[in-house]
């Protein structure tokens, strides 16, 4: 008996480390898609549309482990989780994202084996009329003549409950894969041998293992993981992630280290990052983009026909089709906050750096002040407050900024200051407001906005840096970027936060040519003329408002693979993020981090070449 109850426990352990590797993921995954089946949707519920106002509600009953499907919905939008065995208030929750409004959807995830057993107040809830009910059936049982009930006018079955089971019911929900199989065997009389319906994909990014997008699995994962710990061994950044993404599917999605070198936090997948220059090409850029489709921007106007304020300026006729790709003589930036100060231009104790000496300001009238007030209305720290006209001197700083005497490639910021006034302008709303109603929300991007400590626990935002000349803080939740936070965090220069699918959805969207979720966003001819090179003849790299890469290759300045195809695009942002697309390979690659903590100073990212090596790592993993 004993040889046995030990043949037993080998055997599985050998199961669960067969199981890890890349050949029976793949099995695995292969098994799963086959046996999802889309038994009914009376209510034509899926695939899952109106993500800016989708509310879905999450409950699981009889499930051993839900946690990848309830990973995977809020991947798709933020999803409350309810425990309905809390006794006291079975259906409280609290809504992870700024929502006053009750569930408008209620995903029901059940086990075809443990259900009946659970206890679940079906008088109470299953047959309300008031919300719609999804419901997700994983596995074969006793319970399975449930799934005969009139009010169940959704059904998603698996016919087991495995991880992948639990990630591909997500993905067909929110459309990234289709329905595309019926029952194999019967299950009632309701739902006989090929029973199903058909549904087609809506091109949302989907998860699947990376061998199934012809991956060499164990040199991507390897490579990936040698670099990172390379960078977390010589302090490039106290802790990082990796998001790939090929044909549209999500095949590697790590993370490493902690949120700060006091390695209190673990880096998770949802975690949310300052973007930097990354905000250059996912905030006002998409509403040119779209502009630019619809006729209604026009790349060769001079600034002043979309900002008035310009008149009279030397930048009054500067073009956009230039500006845009970092070739109209700006200069590359302004030391705003330096501006605010008396004497000088530097900080009393710019020799002792001593932070206790805050009370040695000396700040020009009508800039900073120590305290807030009607006059000082915005925040910077909880002890440097800014006048309520200073954005005002900021634009007007920019306007009278002398224009480099070369026309040549040199990378500006300028322009993205004064493009959140452009786009406001142009759409009748706020800049904030537009971005959400017309991008953000609608991708199911709640993570990418600006300011996110309104809305989600510091706990779920990765510090960047203890700032030791300006603001005297750790900067967490705020904008690193000392311009950005002079402008309320609302630039398009920096200031916009995402977590990685966030990031992705965008960054996707751009390589669909213009489409995501069975939207249409942009024409593929707005997203072809901005990703290409407008004055390549002239030695200038860039897209319009995109990084593209070296005209000729060299390995010791680039920062994107040398396989990198010319039509591939993206930016790198100063706290250590990076995004690249590439339409011929179809790939994406995301990365994020939090270089600049504990100081800007840190430039192990640069020094250990990180970034493009994983970059090269991501190609030849696809024997490119």
């Amino acid at each position: 008996m004993r040889y046995y109850l030990l043949l037993f426990l080998f055997l599985a352990q050998l199961g669960n480390a067969l199981a890890q590797l890349p050949n029976h993921k793949l099995e695995a995954y292969q098994a799963a898609k086959r046996g999802l089946v889309l038994l009914k949707d009376e209510a034509s519920l899926i695939p899952l549309g109106g993500l800016d106002t989708l509310r879905p509600l999450f409950l699981s009953v009889g499930l051993a482990d839900d946690s990848e499907l309830y990973q995977t919905l809020n991947a798709y939008v933020p999803t409350a989780y309810v425990d309905w065995q809390n006794r006291e208030e079975p259906f409280k929750t609290t809504w992870p994202y700024p929502q006053k409004d009750t569930a408008n959807l209620v995903i029901l995830a059940l086990d075809g084996q443990g259900m009946m057993s659970a206890g679940f107040p079906w008088d109470r809830f299953l047959f309300s009329k008031d919300v719609p009910v999804l419901v997700v059936w994983f596995g074969r049982g006793p319970a399975t003549m449930v799934l005969d009930a009139p009010s169940f006018q959704t059904i998603v079955f698996a016919e087991a409950d495995t991880p992948w089971s639990q990630s591909l019911a997500a993905q067909m929900i929110f459309g990234a894969i289709p329905a595309q199989q019926r029952l194999t065997s019967w299950i009632s009389e309701a739902f006989p041998i090929g029973a199903g319906q058909l549904t087609r994909a809506v091109d949302r990014l989907a998860f699947a293992p990376s061998q199934a997008l012809g991956f060499n699995t164990e040199l991507l994962q390897d490579s990936i993981a040698a670099i990172l710990q390379d960078g977390l061994k010589h302090q490039a950044f106290p802790g990082a992630q990796v998001l790939v993404a090929k044909e549209g599917h999500i095949v590697y999605h790590e993370t490493f280290g902690h949120h700060t070198q006091e390695a209190e936090h673990p880096v998770q997948p949802t975690d949310i990052y300052d973007l930097a220059s990354v905000t250059k090409i996912t905030s006002a850029l998409p509403a040119l983009i779209k502009w630019y489709g619809e006729g209604t921007f026009d790349l060769d106007a001079p600034l002043v026909q979309y900002y008035p304020d310009a008149k009279g300026s030397n930048k009054e006729n500067l073009r956009f089709r230039p500006m845009l790709s970092h070739h109209a003589r700006l200069r590359p930036w302004i030391p705003y906050w330096q501006g605010t100060l008396k004497g000088n231009g530097k900080y009393p104790w710019s020799k002792a750096r001593d932070p206790k000496r805050l009370n040695d300001y000396r700040f020009r009238g009508k800039t900073l002040a120590r305290d807030s007030s009607a006059q000082y209305p915005q925040y910077l720290t909880s002890t440097l407050w800014q006048h309520r006209d200073y954005q005002q001197q900021m634009m007007k700083a920019i306007l009278k900024s002398p224009l480099n005497e070369e026309t040549e490639y040199r990378y500006s910021g300028l322009l993205f200051y004064l493009l959140p006034e452009i786009v406001s302008r142009q759409s009748g709303m706020s800049y904030e407001a537009y971005l959400n109603k017309t991008f953000y929300r609608p991708l199911g991007a709640y993570t990418l906005g600006f300011n996110p400590s309104r809305f989600f626990p510091l706990e779920r935002i990765i510090p960047t840096e203890r700032d030791s000349f300006f603001r005297w803080q750790l900067l967490h939740g705020y904008v690193h970027d000392e311009g950005a936070a002079m402008m309320g965090g609302l630039s398009a220069n920096a200031g916009l936060f995402a977590n990685a699918y966030d990031l992705a959805k965008i960054m996707q969207l751009y390589l669909n040519g213009g489409t995501y979720g069975g939207e249409r966003y942009f024409t593929q001819a707005a997203i072809d003329t901005f990703t290409r090179r407008h004055y390549a003849d002239e030695d200038n790299r860039r897209g319009l408002g995109f990084d593209k890469p070296l005209l000729a290759y060299d390995p010791d300045r680039s920062s994107v693979a040398k396989a990198a195809s010319p039509a591939s695009f993206g930016h790198s942002g100063y706290t250590g993020t990076f995004v690249w697309a590439d339409p011929e390979h179809d790939l994406l690659f995301v990365f994020l981090s939090n270089r600049v903590y504990p100081s800007r100073n840190n430039r192990g990212i640069y020094t250990r070449n990180i970034r493009p090596r994983i970059h090269n790592a991501i190609y030849e993993a696809m024997g490119k």
